[in-house]
């Protein structure tokens, strides 16, 4: 333990390769944390969840908590700001009644400690509350204060996260982006881990594949896109809108950068600046701007196909990602329109969007008629199939469609080139003996395995007092079972369960949807899963 931490370490957390005299200093006082920590009397204790490199780590993470305070870089109290405005105070489980803005409060020093261990252990949950971080925390940040004075502004780390107000280069923005998710301390143990374990998996699998530097480039981009970070379930775009400023100029572009399109498109021509696709599965057309998409001289045959990703940066669709062509084929056409996942690829388009709400709530309506006025039914999982189809007929009838409707919809479908639903849909999740079918308003009619007994209803028969807390905490912890359906669950049944009666898991209450967002991250939004044709 009495090992030094070393540049190398310390850049690790760093945007930039190239140490400079600042760092040396902070390298220093990074030392000094971590000296504190070894003789602080608890640990023993930190120790069992922290130690080798991984305490080094958690050394430099927290000292660039402190430089970033100094340096005004933005990252921290980005996120005191957004938790401020979700929770109406700046951090959730600590006391904030002695709390000062912009300066080193023990309470965050804690709370970076309790984030640090529960993001980098899995399948464990260490309390907030537990008396070795909150007196952890006491001596660093006694550290802190005597450096508060003498520490000095780091411009160079500063100047990563910021940009132009006048720049309109999609590219230069996705790369602030990715700075943020990928070479920033506060999401180094969350979005750079993940990310680095995704592109290792991608590496091990296809080593001796020619494609696998695509397939590196694409998760990469996919990844940039669509992965949330553990604090607030917030995407890079909208961390990214909040650390350049509400008043910058780029602020609402951020914002409203569009989620990305992957998936094939036929190509349908193009003029001097732009490049003309369709999505093949939904049939919507976009207006690729050539600016973004060098290789469109390449294309001379109309519907040729294509695979790539597109985003709608500044009201312009560029290319993101990585693209790849191929000659027309029917069939291609066929499974394209024909699978639900592929459909599913434009829901977050405005028009889409309103259609999808309306169908949703039409079910909903629909499910609790069918269901005896209930939004949740609990039922033996060889029944489940049965229930779902039974489920589709009902909803189907509630329309009230005559024989001259439902034909032209047939009729629109197989237009449209949909002649059923693809694999897509088939329920794949690993049984138990008993399930739930539960209709979330936001995704449409979910399945869920093994946690019966967190619902002690008088509708559950199946109900089981000894496997309720281990069923409470799958619910809560595993990020498969929707949020929808986890506050389900609490807003009915919180004060029934032992689990939520109990010390610490009571307290656990008071900041919940903080929590949801911490375990469930990716999932905390739930996505429809309704299409339409």
């Amino acid at each position: 333990m009495k090992k030094r931490i070393y540049i190398k370490t310390w850049l690790k957390l760093k945007p930039y390769t190239n140490h400079t005299k600042i760092d040396n200093y902070y390298l220093g006082l990074c030392n000094d944390v971590k000296s504190k920590i070894v003789k602080s009397e608890q640990f023993p204790i930190l120790n069992q969840y922290i130690n080798g490199e991984d305490l080094n780590i958690l050394s430099c993470f927290l000292t660039s908590y402190f430089e970033d305070l100094i340096s005004e870089t933005n990252i921290w109290t980005s996120f005191i700001s957004l938790h401020k405005k979700l929770y109406n105070k700046p951090l959730p489980f600590y006391s904030t009644n002695q709390y000062f803005n912009q300066e080193v409060n023990t309470s965050e020093v804690c709370f970076l400690i309790w984030y640090f261990i529960n993001t980098k252990q899995k399948g464990k949950f260490t309390s907030p509350l537990n008396g070795f971080i909150v007196n952890t925390a006491r001596d660093i940040a006694k550290t802190f204060d005597q450096a508060w004075e003498y520490a000095p502004e780091n411009e160079h780390l500063k100047s990563f996260y910021q940009i132009d107000e006048n720049e309109t280069d999609y590219y230069v923005a996705r790369n602030l982006i990715q700075t943020i998710l990928y070479k920033t301390y506060l999401f180094y143990p969350d979005t750079l881990i993940r990310f680095e374990n995704k592109q290792s998996n991608i590496i091990e699998n296809n080593s001796d594949d020619e494609n696998v530097e695509m397939y590196l480039n694409d998760n990469m981009d996919n990844t940039t896109h669509k992965i949330h970070t553990r604090l607030l379930s917030l995407q890079g775009k909208e961390w990214a809108a909040k650390i350049i400023g509400n008043n910058h100029k780029l602020s609402d572009s951020f914002s409203n950068l569009s989620s990305k399109i992957s998936g094939l498109f036929l190509y349908k021509g193009q003029d001097e600046n732009n490049f003309y696709i369709e999505h093949i599965a939904s049939s919507k057309k976009f207006n690729l701007t050539k600016k973004s998409f060098d290789d469109y001289g390449s294309f001379k045959d109309i519907d040729t196909i294509l695979y790539l990703g597109i985003v709608s940066w500044k009201n312009e669709w560029w290319f993101s990602g990585v693209f790849f062509q191929q000659a027309f084929n029917a069939n291609t056409i066929l499974d394209e329109k024909n699978s639900i996942k592929s459909r599913m690829a434009v829901n977050f388009l405005e028009s889409q969007k309103k259609d999808t709400e309306k169908m949703l709530k039409k079910q909903l309506l629909a499910f609790k008629n069918y269901n005896n006025g209930s939004q949740i039914a609990f039922l033996p999982s060889d029944k489940v199939d049965e229930f779902f189809k039974g489920f589709i007929a009902f909803f189907n009838n509630s329309l009230n469609l005559s024989k001259k409707e439902i034909k032209e919809a047939d009729k629109r479908a197989k237009q449209d080139g949909f002649f059923g639903f693809d694999k897509d849909l088939e329920n794949n999740i690993d049984k138990s003996e008993t399930a739930l079918a539960f209709f979330n308003p936001n995704s449409g009619l979910e399945i869920a395995n093994y946690v019966n007994s967190a619902f002690p209803l008088l509708i559950n028969p199946y109900f089981n007092e000894a496997d309720s807390d281990n069923h409470v905490a799958r619910l809560l912890l595993d990020e498969s079972y929707s949020t929808e359906l986890t506050m389900y669950c609490i807003d009915l049944c919180k004060t029934r369960l032992s689990f939520f009666n109990k010390g610490i898991e009571k307290e656990y209450l008071k900041d919940i949807d903080f929590l949801l967002r911490f375990w469930k991250n990716d999932n905390y939004h739930s996505s429809s899963a309704v299409t339409h044709i």
